[in-house]
């Protein structure tokens, strides 16, 4: 059993401490009342550190019997047979996922199934899935 961390979305999280910082300065520069600044300013804080704990919280395990879990924190916990992989492309999609990074991987699987996810070390992660399932086809450059 193997399991694989997600790259960090640094991406989405820059974006975010731009965008909650300019909430703040800009309630700051209305002169709101310091108690709506600093009620705002706690909860952009936990929308934050939930948003990095479901960064740090993303796993993908390859088993020894051949089944992918997907798994971020306690909100998708998911298991897919490598077996029924047919294809491995890199995407950078917005789609919804379990991927925090924007450097991504479309699985496709079943007949018109996808899951995007984001391993941090994509090479190893698809060299292993292919080793299970050899008809995986393979679209990222190794």
């Amino acid at each position: 059993m193997k399991t694989y961390t997600s790259k960090f979305g640094s991406t989405l999280m820059l974006f975010l401490t731009f965008l909650f910082g300019g909430i703040l300065v800009f309630m700051i520069y209305q002169d709101e009342p310091l108690k709506a600044i600093l009620s705002t300013g706690g909860i952009l804080m936990l929308i934050y550190l939930f948003i990095l704990y479901l960064n740090f919280s993303t796993l993908y395990t390859i088993t020894d019997t051949g089944i992918l879990i997907v798994k971020c924190s306690f909100l998708y916990h998911q298991r897919f047979d490598i077996h029924k992989i047919k294809s491995v492309a890199k995407t950078n999609t917005l789609m919804s996922s379990p991927a925090p990074s924007l450097d991504r991987l479309e699985l496709t699987y079943g007949k018109y199934n996808t899951i995007v996810i984001s391993p941090k070390n994509k090479i190893a992660f698809v060299s292993q899935l292919v080793k299970i399932n050899p008809n995986i086809e393979n679209k990222i450059v190794t």
